[in-house]
């Protein structure tokens, strides 16, 4: 199974952006904790990361076109109002799993309780940190075989 891991904006920056609300493990702490999962589950894994909204578009769709079987999607901020994301997940025909590490409706900005991609997707995974990539992982892997 191959499964293409897109991690969208200030995600590179995991450790140092605001610690107290997404910890202190690094983005390559994140890309090794998911190597080693998928490892364990026997899942090729593709793990890429963009600041851009048209670089993840290309990313989605790159992943239709050299089929893919799943996609597991943090898009940071993107999720809050990007209707072209959305409308990419719709136009792709593979399994995309929303994932936030952190649970934006607990959140105290407004503007993150909105999530508009979440609609689109198989499944969305919060508040679990790096583990819900994991739960991801799993979920696509039974919803692929369905």
């Amino acid at each position: 199974m191959r499964i293409l891991i897109i991690n969208g904006p200030n995600l590179n920056l995991l450790g140092t952006r605001e610690p107290e609300v997404y910890g202190t493990d690094t983005y390559a702490d994140l890309e090794t904790f998911l190597r080693a999962e998928a490892k364990e589950l026997n899942i090729d894994i593709t793990i890429r990361q963009s600041n851009y909204e048209g670089a993840i578009l290309d990313l989605m769709h790159h992943a239709a076109s050299e089929r893919y079987e799943g996609i597991i999607l943090n898009a940071a901020a993107y999720s809050h109002y990007s209707y072209a994301i959305r409308d990419g997940i719709k136009a792709i025909s593979i399994p995309v799993v929303n994932v936030h590490l952190t649970d934006p409706a607990s959140r105290p900005e407004a503007f993150r309780h909105t999530d508009v991609i979440k609609p689109v997707c198989v499944a969305t995974i919060k508040g679990k940190g790096f583990v819900g990539y994991v739960d991801a992982l799993r979920l696509l892997t039974k919803e692929v075989i369905r």
